[in-house]
């Protein structure tokens, strides 16, 4: 069986004529698998009722997700389901939604998706990370989430404005399935998203970070450094290699070279851990020049007794690294109360079902 959300439009052109239909019928089912929200192979009445029966003979199918759990913020904002794709696969995805600007009628609406169940690299202040790894999403499932909350805010009248690699998972350690879910989510023949809509999020595979570079993607990249130097970041990313702060500060700038796309920096801050005002100037120190951007996340509780620092400890940090000439923001919180961390909401389900 093959999932119709696996196929670029190219493919489909080549499937379609194979088929005996004529070339424009992809046309026609392209646009219903991202525009219509079928649910299944037989929700597919814009093509004729023999192509979809050829289709179907060919081992075809669309989506298989099923939603199993939705929670919502108190503010309506922030929305976290946990999506099934088989029996054994549960996977989070996210909708983050913020007030539109003066001239926009509707709201910026980020859906953020999931590329791995559990994760590989580790990091001990993660849900996702302490729950090891399990596998690999293909395209189709990662292109499915996207889907999933489009179909949901179609009927509010609204749409997908902007998507983010930043769910369950290392998007670069699932390389060719992530990019082939960027091609189906941004061509113009399929979803259309625009690809500066777009950011991915990783702890820092470098020869994946070069590998994208070459893509020819206009898409943002942010890298989670987490620590200006290598000891600590080996403390909070296990996987982290013997130079990987210096390593990955040259990867940031090949990438922009490369793309002209900057780079940002995420940086959790917890308490205690690496939040200190000496800290902040080693970071401003290392950061100072190289045109990056850093957002600065105050964690969410999750794995590990961490804790988020107080405001107050968040802002002076900020204010370090602005007064070492580095652009600095502190990252909009969303969805604490619902478990909106990576990997809490697929944690306490599993618990409750075991």
């Amino acid at each position: 069986m093959t999932d119709l959300y696996r196929i670029l439009p190219e493919e489909m052109d080549e499937i379609v004529v194979k088929l005996g239909q004529p070339k424009y019928r992809a046309g026609q089912l392209l646009r219903a698998l991202y525009h219509e929200s079928p649910r299944k192979m037989s929700d597919l009445h814009q093509i004729p009722s023999a192509m979809r029966d050829a289709l179907i003979a060919a081992g075809y199918t669309i989506g298989s997700e099923e939603e199993v759990s939705r929670v919502v913020s108190e503010d309506n904002h922030t929305t976290k389901l946990l999506l099934k794709f088989d029996e054994q696969t549960l996977i989070e995805t996210v909708l983050m939604q913020y007030s539109p600007s003066q001239d926009k009628t509707h709201p910026r609406s980020t859906v953020c998706v999931s590329t791995q169940v559990g994760c590989p690299m580790g990091c001990v202040f993660c849900a996702t990370g302490q729950m090891g790894f399990e596998k690999n999403l293909k395209a189709e499932e990662i292109v499915s989430q996207v889907l999933h909350f489009a179909r949901i805010l179609r009927k509010r009248g609204e749409h997908v404005t902007n998507l983010v690699f930043m769910g369950m998972g290392e998007p670069l350690a699932n390389y060719d399935e992530t990019v082939r879910a960027i091609r189906l989510l941004t061509h113009p023949r399929a979803f259309g998203l625009g690809q500066r809509s777009i950011t991915i999020s990783t702890v820092g595979v470098i020869p994946a970070i070069d590998r994208l570079a070459d893509e020819d993607l206009q898409v943002k990249l942010a890298i989670s450094l987490h620590a200006p130097n290598d000891e600590l970041r080996k403390r909070l990313v296990p996987t982290a290699g013997p130079h990987s702060v210096e390593d990955l500060i040259s990867a940031a700038k090949c990438y922009f070279k490369k793309t002209g796309r900057r780079v940002t920096f995420e940086y959790a801050l917890i308490d205690g851990i690496n939040d200190s005002t000496k800290i902040a100037s080693e970071l401003a120190r290392i950061l100072k020049g190289n045109g990056a951007h850093v957002n600065l996340i105050p964690m969410n509780p999750t794995a590990g007794g961490f804790s988020r620092p107080a405001r107050k400890k968040v802002l002076a940090f900020q204010q370090i690294l602005r007064n070492g000439d580095v652009n600095c923001t502190v990252r909009v919180e969303k969805g604490s109360e619902i478990s909106a961390a990576c990997g809490q909401l697929r944690t306490d389900m599993v618990k409750n079902i075991r």
